[in-house]
């Protein structure tokens, strides 16, 4: 791997290459692509913080949107491959098995349309998180989602995740803090507003304080860590860095 190339210049191909192939899916699903990944911190968060490695090759995403986490993950192997791969950033799989689950199907109709050139090709589904069969995974990837379920509905989804993920499995879980009411009215302002923009029906949403999300990771067997998840915006954002204890040699 090279380590001449900064995680700056890293950042801006991995932009570029990552978004491009979302011309496919039209004007606002290109547009969407790169604001996202360009605004929102969890995507490089998820690289410099050392949060996805070499082993996590069976990728769940839930509430995947327009899949921006396939077409990432697969532009960092082939940067990898290149030897164009900062010395400061850990080595990603080089090969992604990836699953999508989302509920709006313009959504999934836009990542379809993107990332269809994909090997091995990505599988995307229309499907509710609630009810949809979760597949055995190294990694679950959820980003603001789980709030819009309620509480029971909740702690279900992320009883699945954690008899999906294979022993030593890792959840990235980003949610809102809701003890920090300014900053997670905010947030969900935002959500809403987006949520409209994109053509989707505003629904209610639940939330919980930090000390609860990570009370219920616990309760569920994972050793949880948190890491703020909020820079750059003025939101209640914080990850949640879930891993399930390895197996036993």
């Amino acid at each position: 791997m090279s380590n001449t190339l900064s995680t700056d210049a890293a950042w801006r191909r991995l932009h570029e290459e990552a978004t491009a192939p979302y011309r496919q899916s039209g004007r606002f699903g290109w547009h969407f692509a790169r604001g996202k990944l360009g605004r929102d911190p969890a995507f490089r968060g998820m690289l410099e913080r050392q949060l996805i490695g070499a082993r996590h090759a069976r990728v769940l995403d839930i509430g995947s949107g327009q899949s921006l986490t396939a077409s990432l993950l697969s532009v960092a192997a082939s940067m990898q491959t290149q030897g164009h791969w900062p010395s400061a950033w850990p080595a990603t799989p080089a090969r992604i098995d990836y699953t999508g689950i989302e509920l709006m199907p313009r959504d999934v109709a836009r990542a379809q349309a993107a990332l269809g050139h994909l090997q091995p090709a990505p599988r995307i589904l229309c499907a509710d998180m609630c009810s949809a069969p979760l597949p055995a995974c190294d990694l679950v990837v959820i980003l603001d989602v789980l709030h819009y379920v309620d509480l029971p509905a909740q702690e279900g989804v992320l009883q699945r995740v954690r008899d999906a993920l294979a022993p030593g499995g890792r959840l990235l879980l980003r949610v809102g803090d809701a003890a920090s009411k300014r900053r997670y009215a905010i947030s969900q302002w935002v959500d809403h507003t987006v949520t409209r923009v994109r053509g989707h029906r505003v629904s209610p949403t639940w939330g919980r304080t930090l000390v609860e999300w990570t009370t219920l990771l616990q309760r569920l067997g994972f050793a949880v860590q948190n890491i703020p998840m909020s820079q750059g915006t003025p939101f209640a954002n914080v990850l949640l860095v879930a891993d399930l204890e390895p197996a036993s040699p």
